[in-house]
């Protein structure tokens, strides 16, 4: 359902969101991604017939460039590298390796699609747990709302991950290379595909954004932070290497030398916690974990224990 009068469109999530917007596309559209990423983005390209043949070799589809995202790299691509392409989807702050971007790197990253003429689909769904100066929104840039759309979601701020509420931003500004508005044919594909967000989930999120909602809110996001700070915590006093867990809810952690399969393996047998191998979040994934603040404090205190058992 758009906003009359305005760019925005209340939606049923952000992974919707995604997979209505790949319909704005052509079949022989070219697409980038961040390598980790969120999965969807590269599943709703297979879908949508762009991601060319699978390479059991390299562990990518071969019609997708993947911009690999590192420590090395401090987790922002080497634009001078990346082939243009039609398509960038960006999430900031990243899943799964927590990251922020800054607003040095988002310039960049406005620059490098108006120099392509590439569409940024910018994902700021965790956008609420950022503690530092990075950009909550890539409006934030100047010049972004010729380049991007936004999509966000109360999901992982408010727990409305079952219910289904978030939004989507088509800036009139956004427009193909013939000067039509893109706004215009978002909004015939979500009146075709989509009846609108059901009101008992539009109330909850206007009383998420109502002063008391709101507050409530950034206490969950709080206690949600302090986990990610128990988990981080545990895993550098093992030694090893670990990423995100402040701007995000999610602790990426390196074990060297280690496939990520082998690695979940382990920690489920040897204590019951169930973790995500950073392999399913793409190839620059191997050798990561990723561990999530979602739960009670009790629980993240007990599995904290469990691993420094496990690898003491």
């Amino acid at each position: 359902m758009g906003i009359k009068g305005n760019e925005v469109f209340v939606s049923d999530g952000a992974q919707c969101d995604i997979s209505r917007l790949q319909m704005l596309f052509g079949s022989d559209a070219t697409v980038a991604v961040q390598d980790p990423s969120f999965p969807a983005y590269i599943d709703s390209s297979v879908i949508f017939g762009r991601a060319g043949k699978f390479q059991d070799e390299t562990g990518k589809y071969g019609n997708i460039v993947y911009m690999k995202c590192s420590p090395e790299n401090n987790f922002f691509p080497d634009l001078s590298v990346t082939s243009k392409t039609d398509v960038i989807f960006f999430c900031s702050p990243n899943n799964p390796t927590g990251n922020a971007a800054t607003k040095q790197q988002l310039r960049q990253l406005v620059e490098f699609a108006k120099a392509n003429g590439s569409i940024i689909i910018y994902d700021s769904s965790y956008a609420a747990y950022i503690s530092d100066d990075s950009p909550r929104s890539i409006y934030q840039i100047p010049g972004a709302k010729e380049v991007a759309i936004e999509v966000s979601s109360f999901s992982k701020f408010a727990g409305f991950t079952g219910v289904r509420l978030g939004w989507t931003v088509v800036p009139e500004e956004l427009k193909y290379s013939n000067g039509v508005p893109i706004i215009k044919d978002y909004d015939r594909i979500v009146c075709t595909c989509f009846n609108g967000a059901p009101s008992i989930s539009q109330v909850g999120g206007l009383a998420c954004l109502s002063p008391q909602g709101y507050k409530a809110t950034t206490t969950v996001v709080g206690y949600y932070k302090e986990n990610a700070k128990i988990i981080a915590d545990t895993f550098r006093s093992l030694g090893l290497k670990v990423y995100g867990g402040e701007n995000a809810p999610y602790i990426w952690v390196h074990f060297p030398g280690q496939r990520s399969w082998d690695v979940f393996n382990e920690i489920l047998a040897k204590t019951d916690i169930v973790t995500i191998p950073g392999s399913g979040f793409g190839p620059a994934g191997e050798e990561y974990m990723r561990f999530s603040a979602f739960g009670r404090r009790e629980n993240i205190l007990e599995a904290s224990r469990k691993l420094k058992s496990l690898y003491k």
